[in-house]
């Protein structure tokens, strides 16, 4: 019986865009890729957390959560090694794909610019994965299926975090906050709908 995992509502209402199910239907055909892309993203997601760590110490609340945040990164990134490792996936470094590129050059050197863009980035890459895993695990078999349905929460309570600090760290106004979201969102809608030379994760849909 297929997996109950609709997409959660906030993720839903939160990005413009849905996954194309072209991408959907690829990544059920490919899953070594898909896995192998997975786990190097969880482990470039604990990166990134531990950047914020090292770059804004002196900001408690953001510091204490992105300590946390790496660990469970870190947690996930086990997980997928485990499950490639039954699979007999060998693991490899994977370089940053479009979509990751894409958002990281869109990010603004400068402060505040730069901590706000860095946590809206980092919140639509947690919605879009929610919304990934959601729409890929009631069409994966057993242990794998269940894998992906139970990241779900996970994945919303990160995106939900970098929501709350990007408005209560940066010292931006609410509407310039919700304007550079919107930039952002246009973005990274356009990176997971037009056609990509690679499959991954988080692209679109492979032109091969």
């Amino acid at each position: 019986m297929a997996l109950e995992a609709p997409v959660p509502e906030n993720i839903a209402a939160f990005l413009d865009t849905p996954t194309p199910d072209r991408w959907v239907e690829v990544a059920c055909e490919r899953l070594p890729e898909m896995l192998l892309d997975h786990a190097n993203c969880e482990l470039k997601a604990a990166s990134t957390a531990l950047g914020f760590l090292y770059r804004y110490p002196e900001r408690a609340a953001l510091a204490q959560r992105m300590s946390r945040l790496a660990r469970e990164e870190l947690r996930h990134f086990e997980q997928v090694r485990s499950i490639m490792e039954d699979m007999a996936i060998p693991f490899e470094r994977l370089s940053a794909s479009r979509y990751a590129g894409g958002l990281r050059d869109a990010v603004r050197p400068d402060e505040p610019g730069r901590l706000l863009d860095m946590l809206l980035v980092g919140a639509l890459i947690e919605a879009r994965s929610c919304e990934r895993f959601a729409k890929i695990a009631p069409r994966l078999p057993g242990r794998l299926g269940r894998f992906y349905a139970g990241l779900l929460a996970s994945e919303a309570r990160h995106f939900e975090h970098y929501i709350a600090f990007a408005r209560s760290e940066c010292g931006v106004a609410a509407k310039q906050i919700d304007e550079r979201l919107d930039e952002l969102k246009a973005l990274e809608a356009s990176l997971i709908t037009e056609p990509d030379d690679e499959f991954r994760f988080h692209s679109g849909c492979p032109r091969m």
